[in-house]
């Protein structure tokens, strides 16, 4: 009898891999006489790395050695070679629907997540709107193990033991945090600019809170070469301020001082879940998107997710959409004074 051995894919971006993890921690736990491995693109490894004994990452660059037919056939021989028993498609795309149809023909047990395409609709239409909660991602993942026959109950409280979260792993400007400090995360940017709040009205944020905080801490983050050079702006323009991504070396390093952080504040974005994962709370900013399509990061707080109400809300649920307004105004009218009230509330 073969050793029962999941395969569990899930390409895509940051926060919907970050997203898996709880899930994939909790199954692990709860199943530990069987095999799990996680595919995914190279840059999620970090995600993994901190995983119960029996969960093992494989990378697959599906742009380049895997790209096509012919790279997803030879991807498929490679993982056939591993003798799965069970396939979790937590994406449920093009590249995995393939993945999953060879695995299928080989009588290999599989099962898809479903995207509830239809509610997800009506969420963002324009002139019949239902705003009624989807199911969020962490319940569509665990349905999917469940349908394979492996029911989960998600339990999950950071990707990090005590002693991987060390402030002396890191550089050491970070330094040790000293007991009368705040040290506050901010993430001021997202892949679509119908998710990101105006960096003029973030600055403000960032000026009232040092102006509350004179001993405070804030740690920027951002990847990008135009975000580094706008985090390195507005560093040099406020001393409480350091450009963390560009100190940190690496998404490891980033989980470790997010994890010391009283506070996070982000877009919809991957930064939300990063700091989700290793149980920091987070005052998550949101414009074309909505917490109601399932997004919001494990364990946060609903009453920490900085929103307007306007009728045209959600109008995307990735935020991809351009604003059909061509205002963002979703994100433009939030006053900075509502964000800095939610970090307060919880710095207290």
């Amino acid at each position: 009898m073969k050793t029962e051995h999941i395969l569990a894919i899930r390409f895509s971006a940051m926060g919907d891999v970050a997203m898996t993890v709880p899930v994939i921690h909790s199954l692990a736990r709860q199943y530990p006489h069987i095999r799990i491995t996680m595919l995914s693109r190279p840059f999620a490894r970090p995600l993994f790395e901190h995983a119960p004994e029996n969960v093992s990452f494989m990378e697959a660059d599906i742009k380049t050695e895997y790209h096509g037919i012919k790279g997803l056939n030879a991807l498929y021989r490679r993982l056939a070679a591993k003798n799965f028993t069970a396939v979790a498609d937590l994406h449920n795309v093009i590249r995995s629907n393939y993945l999953r149809m060879r695995f299928n023909v080989d009588q290999t047990k599989v099962a898809h997540i479903d995207k509830h395409r239809q509610q997800r609709k009506k969420l963002t239409s324009g002139n019949h709107k239902v705003l009624e909660p989807l199911p969020t991602a962490f319940e569509n993942y665990a349905k999917v193990f469940e349908e394979l026959g492996y029911p989960v109950k998600p339990e999950f409280t950071s990707v990090l033991k005590p002693e991987e979260a060390n402030l002396r792993l890191l550089p050491e400007a970070i330094g040790e945090k000293k007991a009368f400090q705040q040290w506050i995360g901010i993430a001021p940017f997202a892949a679509h600019e119908q998710k990101t709040y105006p960096l003029p009205l973030m600055k403000q944020v960032i000026a009232r809170i040092t102006a509350n905080h004179p001993s405070c801490r804030i740690f920027l983050f951002g990847g990008g070469d135009r975000e580094k050079a706008i985090i390195d702006e507005i560093a040099a323009q406020n001393s409480n301020c350091l450009n963390a991504s560009s100190l940190l070396n690496g998404l490891t390093q980033e989980l470790i001082l997010m994890s010391h952080l009283d506070v996070m504040v982000s877009m919809d974005s991957a930064n939300m879940h990063l700091a989700s994962l290793v149980a920091t709370p987070v005052v998550s900013v949101w414009g074309a998107t909505h917490p109601v399509a399932g997004f919001m990061g494990w364990g946060q707080s609903t009453e920490n997710a900085v929103q307007i109400d306007m009728p045209c809300r959600p109008c995307s649920i990735y935020g991809k959409r351009p604003c059909q307004r061509g205002d963002n105004a979703c994100l433009a009218q939030i006053d900075p004074m509502t964000i800095v009230e939610k970090v307060e509330k919880n710095l207290r």
